[in-house]
């Protein structure tokens, strides 16, 4: 809630994406969930499914979000040698 007595909904789940060198791996920012793939499509589907399973255990979790949060994801791209 904010100054005005608004309540903001969030619409983004944010995902953090890397290559472990055998995986593409996902994980969120703002919840304890998890999941990897060989390719990125895998990899999307999998942390898709990974977070409706979550929530469907844990609907409390969801509180404050829309019923159907965009993903926002950030990719590690490696090393720059400068």
């Amino acid at each position: 809630m904010d100054d005005y007595g608004a309540v903001h909904i969030k619409k983004i789940i944010k995902v953090e994406i890397y290559h472990d060198g055998d995986f593409y791996c996902g994980r969120c920012l703002e919840f304890d969930i998890f999941s990897q793939g060989v390719t990125l499509d895998e990899l999307v589907k999998n942390i898709k499914e990974a977070i409706i399973l979550y929530f469907e255990e844990e609907p409390s979790e969801l509180a404050g979000y829309d019923r159907s949060p965009s993903l926002f994801s950030m990719m590690e791209l490696g090393e720059v040698h400068v």
